[in-house]
């Protein structure tokens, strides 16, 4: 269960874009090895999705492409 503490003890952050409220935004935490946390910033207790440094990489990229817009 190392990654339960690590993401309890994590530095979670909202995008700057979310103007710091509660509503529908997500945070994100650095984990070791490179890896990356996500989870709802309404439900900080609930589940998180934890990604390795490649998986995220590839989703910057995707984003910076503009490949998940509508």
């Amino acid at each position: 269960m190392e990654t339960d503490n690590e993401l309890a003890t994590a530095a979670w952050r909202k995008a700057k874009a979310s103007g710091g409220n509660g509503g529908s935004c997500v945070e994100v935490a650095p984990l070791s090895g490179g890896r990356v946390a996500v989870r709802d910033s309404k439900d900080r207790t609930g589940p998180a999705l934890v990604f390795t440094a490649s998986e995220w990489a590839a989703f910057k990229d995707g984003m910076a492409k503009g490949e998940f817009d509508f």
